[in-house]
């Protein structure tokens, strides 16, 4: 065994440590990631020992590897996200969940000095062709790098952010689904209601879908309603939260709870007027619980819900979705058939979801309103160019249908 070395005062030295003979001074040399020697200076023994627990702690955080480039993306996107305090649970959540399905496994292993701009628009390409992923799913994971990859920069680990451009050049390809939610037509909208009305297995989910359709609200703000978010005599809907149904952090099983959370924005906080058909929804709603049994879910001390299902709970926003698809389904197979009887077109429905409600709302409102600030308040935009876009939309639609209009009243040819 060897003998172990000592300083002058007779103390055993650890490994990697030891005392100049020339000024006495003690030295800790050790590897750096680049497998350079380096060495540690310190006075007298105590204090190099707080040195290298220093160090060390460094080593195990990952801080030598990172400073040095050899770090993967996995362990800057960590970093990153721990720095997040200031996001809400949900989006955090739902971040923390797309990075790890769709990244950590397999690009979130290379090291961060090494990703180039072609790397990344190549891995954007294989999420969207290899993985079906769609473009506005991709935007979100896209929202999650770009923002890491500057904290390298930031930090002077990496000279350039390698996501720069790259989510711009995906949309640049040619017949490219930008992610744009299209709204139902006018007959699509009414046949879909229609139908749901006069359907008797899915009659009970009238209310809902017209709510949906009245206000524009996003599915968690609706589900979320509470009967003292109504006010009747004036007739106002206030929205003031929303139920998000999220992953548990931790969870052994794959597991999701409800839980309140704030609206999506600042913007989201706004009182929406009641049109008729809403209010008669809502009065419907209250008649067929007091038969049925009214919500009894508690999420996070808020109870009164006004939706539930037939268990007494809140909706599950994926079992709308299910529904809606089922009844789009049934009727449009019954279209079909009807249609070809008539010896006419068919007016079939496309596959939509909750949020595609929302965006027709805006649509429908947009062709009668002509103040893009009285939409953005009541949509509860947080940014002015999301109305601008769906109005831009609408208005050209309505260019046509005025030219055609003009030409059948203007017979001056």
């Amino acid at each position: 065994m060897a003998k172990a070395r000592k300083d002058n005062k007779g103390r055993a030295l650890r490994k990697g440590e030891s005392q100049r003979t020339e000024d006495m001074r003690y030295m800790y040399t050790y590897t750096d990631p680049y497998g350079k020697r380096r060495y540690i200076y310190a006075n007298d023994l105590r204090t190099l020992r707080e040195k290298e627990d220093k160090l060390l702690k460094d080593q195990l955080d990952g801080l030598d590897v990172y400073a040095a480039g050899n770090a993967d993306l996995n362990f800057v996107f960590d970093r990153y996200i721990s720095t997040k305090t200031d996001l809400r649970k949900t989006t955090y959540t739902n971040y923390k969940y797309m990075y790890d399905h769709f990244v950590r496994e397999e690009f979130g292993k290379r090291k961060i000095g090494e990703i180039k701009y072609s790397d990344v628009l190549y891995f954007y390409y294989h999420l969207l062709n290899e993985k079906n992923l769609q473009i506005n799913t991709l935007e979100t994971i896209h929202t999650v790098l770009h923002p890491t990859f500057q904290l390298a920069v930031r930090d002077a680990i990496i000279r350039v952010n390698p996501s720069d451009g790259a989510m711009a050049q995906v949309k640049k390809k040619p017949g490219r689904n930008h992610g744009v939610r299209h709204a139902l037509t006018l007959e699509q909208q009414r046949a879909f209601m229609e139908y749901t009305r006069n359907n008797p297995i899915y009659c009970h989910w009238l209310p809902l879908f017209t709510v949906l359709l009245g206000t524009g609200g996003r599915i968690g703000e609706i589900i979320g309603l509470r009967w003292k978010d109504l006010d009747f005599e004036n007739r106002t809907i206030s929205i003031n939260h929303s139920i998000v149904y999220y992953p548990m952090d931790g969870a052994k099983k794959r597991r999701s709870v409800f839980q309140v959370s704030l609206p999506k924005t600042e913007a989201g906080i706004r009182v929406i007027p009641m049109m008729d058909a809403v209010y008669d929804a809502f009065q419907e709603e209250h008649e067929a619980q007091k038969e049925n049994g009214f919500n009894c879910t508690e999420i996070d001390g808020m109870t009164g819900f006004v939706f539930c299902n037939r268990f007494g709970n809140v909706h599950n926003p994926q079992t709308v979705n299910r529904t809606i698809r089922r009844i789009s389904e049934n009727y449009n197979a019954e279209e079909v058939l009807k249609a070809k009887r008539e010896k006419r077109q068919p007016v079939l429905l496309p596959h939509f979801s909750c949020h595609h409600l929302r965006h027709t709302f805006c649509t429908r409102f947009c062709e009668q309103e002509t103040n893009i600030k009285v939409i953005q308040s009541i949509m509860g935009h947080a940014n002015i160019e999301t109305t601008m876009d769906i109005y831009a939309e609408v208005t050209d639609m309505k260019k046509t249908e005025s030219m055609k209009n003009l030409a059948q009243k203007y017979d001056v040819f």
